[in-house]
C-alpha cells in the first residue's frame, strides 16, 4: 500500500499497527543542527497518549520512543530521523470476534475490499493509534517552527453542542492543558466534561470541534497554484482519523456574508502591512500574509460504541455486534496534539520550501 508518507522537503513516513510490536516514524529533510529536545517530544507524546484522564480510553501505553537514527549529541545530524515506540499494552485477542465482522463506521468492510486482507486487532494501520507517531514527527517540526517564532495552539472548541463562543483573541492558551478536556474556557471545559461522562455512560460516542490557532507565521508560505498553504492544511487535517470537516478564516459562514463585509482591510504603520480583519484566516491566495491562521476541523462520534449494532460479516450474513474493548468516548481531547502535529509538518514543509522559491 502507498500513501504512508506527507510533505515534500520536511518529510513524514510512518509505520506500524494499534496491536503490532510497534509504531514509529521517520522524519527526513530535517535540517542539520537543531537542538533536538527529547523531553519536549515525550511531552508532546503524553498529552495524545491513552489513559490520561477518566475521559479517555483506559489502554495503559506510555509512548516511550526511542531514536534509532539521525540525532547525535543532543542534535540532529541532516540525516533521516528514525522514532520507534513499543506498543506495550496490545491486546489483539479482545477484537477476535471482529475477525469475519464488519464494524458500522470502521474502514473493515473498504480495506477488505480493496485488499483482500486486513488486521482485524484494534483496524491495525486504521487506528487512531497510527497518530502518536504523527505526533512524534510533528514535535520535531515544532523544534523546527520554535526557532522562527512560529507558535501553534489548538484547543477544544465544541463537545456535542456544548461550543466555546468566545473569539480566540479571548481565551488564555495557557488554560488548555489545566482540564482533560483541553478546552481553555474552564467553565465551558466543565460542562463538556459532564456531557462526554453522561455520553460514556450511556455506552455512546460524542463529536466535536478541535480549531487551531498558528501565531507568528511570516509572509510567503504556500504556493499559490496546487498546493496553497490552506489546501495543504486542509488535507493534513483530513487525514487524521474521524475528521468529517475543516474550515479555515470565515469557513461557511463566510458564505453567507457580502464581500464590503468579508474582505479584510489592509493597513500599514510604514514597517509592515496587516488586515484590519482577518475573515481570510491568514492566508490570502493560498499564501500566508503575515496574520493569525485560524482553522476549525470537525471529528465525527468515535465509530466503536458499547451498545448492540446491526452488520454484517464477511460472508453477508447479518449478525449483531456486541460492544466491547477499551475506547474514547469522545475523540476530540486527545486529538489536540495530532492537530497541533499536523499542522506543524505542513508549516515546517512550507518554510523549507520558501527557502527555494527565491534567490
Amino acid at each position: 500500500m502507498s500513501g504512508n508518507s506527507f510533505g515534500t522537503i520536511f518529510r513524514l513516513t510512518t509505520f506500524g499497527e494499534s496491536h503490532g510490536p510497534a509504531i514509529g516514524c521517520v522524519v527526513d529533510g530535517c535540517p542539520a543542527g537543531l537542538d533536538f529536545d527529547s523531553a519536549f517530544i515525550q511531552n508532546e507524546l503524553d498529552r495524545r497518549r491513552p489513559g490520561q484522564s477518566r475521559i479517555v480510553t483506559q489502554r495503559k501505553e506510555s509512548d516511550s520512543f526511542e531514536v534509532l537514527s539521525g540525532v547525535f549529541e543532543g542534535k540532529t545530524t541532516g540525516t533521516p530521523i528514525a522514532l520507534l515506540i513499543r506498543n506495550e499494552n496490545q491486546r489483539g485477542a479482545d477484537y477476535d470476534h471482529l475477525a469475519e465482522a464488519f464494524r458500522p463506521g470502521h474502514a473493515d468492510y473498504t480495506w477488505e475490499a480493496k485488499y483482500g486482507h486486513r488486521d482485524f486487532r484494534g483496524g491495525g494501520r486504521s487506528s487512531a493509534r497510527e497518530t502518536a507517531a504523527r505526533v512524534a514527527g510533528g514535535a520535531i517540526a515544532k523544534l523546527l517552527l520554535g526557532n522562527s517564532g512560529i507558535k501553534i495552539n489548538a484547543y477544544v472548541s465544541q463537545v456535542g453542542d456544548i461550543s466555546l463562543n468566545r473569539p480566540y483573541s479571548e481565551l488564555d492558551f495557557s488554560q488548555t492543558e489545566s482540564n482533560p478536556v483541553r478546552c481553555p474556557d474552564q467553565e465551558t471545559a466543565a460542562r463538556m466534561e459532564e456531557l462526554i461522562m453522561q455520553i460514556r455512560k450511556e455506552g455512546d460516542t460524542i463529536g466535536g470541534v478541535v480549531s487551531c490557532v498558528i501565531s507568528g507565521c511570516p509572509v510567503g508560505l504556500g504556493q499559490p497554484v496546487f498546493d496553497k498553504l490552506h489546501a495543504d492544511l486542509g488535507k493534513a487535517m483530513l487525514s487524521i482519523n474521524a475528521v468529517k470537516g475543516f474550515e479555515y478564516g470565515s469557513g461557511f459562514s463566510g458564505a453567507s456574508m457580502r464581500g464590503s463585509v468579508h474582505n479584510d482591510i489592509y493597513e500599514s504603520d510604514g514597517d509592515s502591512v496587516t488586515t484590519r480583519t482577518n475573515h481570510s484566516g491568514g492566508i490570502q491566495g493560498g499564501i500566508s500574509n503575515g496574520m493569525d491562521i485560524f482553522f476549525r476541523t470537525a471529528f465525527k462520534p468515535v465509530a466503536t460504541i458499547m451498545r448492540d449494532q446491526e452488520s454484517v460479516n464477511s460472508a453477508g450474513e447479518r449478525i449483531i455486534l456486541k460492544g466491547k474493548g477499551r475506547h474514547d468516548p469522545c475523540v476530540v481531547p486527545r486529538a489536540v496534539p495530532v492537530v497541533e502535529a499536523m499542522a506543524a509538518l505542513v508549516l515546517a514543509d512550507h518554510l523549507l520550501l520558501m527557502r527555494t522559491d527565491r534567490l
